[in-house]
């Protein structure tokens, strides 16, 4: 599993120009990609880490501030254009399999306590923010052994 985590002065995903998802004080913006062999493990270590990760201001937590969080689903976070032109998206599992991963996450933030709002799995989303910072972090999980 890959996010790309930004912490936010304020963020908002649309689709068809209906705001679905948004978070109007500070907090974390996370694009969110699924790879083939994500599981429960991977869900639950990448929400933890979400959670609990200080990046906010004075190097808080969701976790400590009660922060919300934006969780946009983003397949391309697995492109590899490193051969050619056009990226390929091998890496990325398929909506059926990456949209009820993605789904766990959100729950599993929920479930820790987060405030979180989410875009439109596979939607043609506009997603605006205001970056705080800024700061953005790649989280790789790391396969279990």
């Amino acid at each position: 599993m890959r996010a790309v985590i930004q912490r936010v002065l304020e963020a908002s995903v649309a689709v068809d120009g209906r705001i679905v998802g948004a978070i109007d004080k500070p907090g974390l913006l996370v694009y969110l990609g699924v790879t083939h062999d994500d599981g429960p493990a991977e869900v639950a270590w990448t929400a933890r880490k979400v959670w609990d990760l200080r990046l906010l201001r004075e190097e808080k937590s969701l976790s400590d501030l009660n922060a919300p969080v934006l969780v946009v689903s983003q397949f391309t976070l697995y492109g590899d254009a490193r051969k050619g032109r056009r990226p390929t998206w091998q890496a990325a599992a398929p909506g059926p399999v990456s949209e009820p991963t993605y789904d766990a996450v959100c729950a599993e933030l929920e479930r820790l306590g987060a405030r979180v709002e989410r875009g439109v799995f596979g939607a043609d989303m506009r997603v605006t923010s205001v970056n705080d910072g800024p700061v953005t972090l790649v989280l790789d999980s790391t396969p279990k052994a």
